[in-house]
């Protein structure tokens, strides 16, 4: 989970250096350094937002493959049923 956060805060901190660079301003000046903070904890947020949505997905797809195992197992079990008899 620390990965996906860190990697968004430093895209957050990318796209601050990435608009000053188009705007031709400097980097660090005294005035706007306030902004990096805020870029790296909206990128934060939105790496740990998205964590939480591959978490609940990774669930969800246990969850079907659980039910569609257990359908196969089943299925299977039908068959021979029939095959026995």
């Amino acid at each position: 989970m620390v990965h996906r956060v860190l990697f968004w805060t430093g895209f957050g901190v990318a796209v601050r250096f990435w608009q000053l660079g188009l705007e031709m301003r400097p980097f660090f000046n005294r005035g706007s350094l306030w902004a990096y903070p805020v870029f790296a904890g909206v990128g934060a947020s939105f790496g740990y937002w998205l964590q939480g949505v591959d978490e609940r997905q990774t669930a969800m797809l246990a969850e079907r493959k659980q039910t569609i195992l257990e359908k196969r197992a089943r299925k299977a079990a039908r068959d021979a049923e029939k095959i026995a008899a």
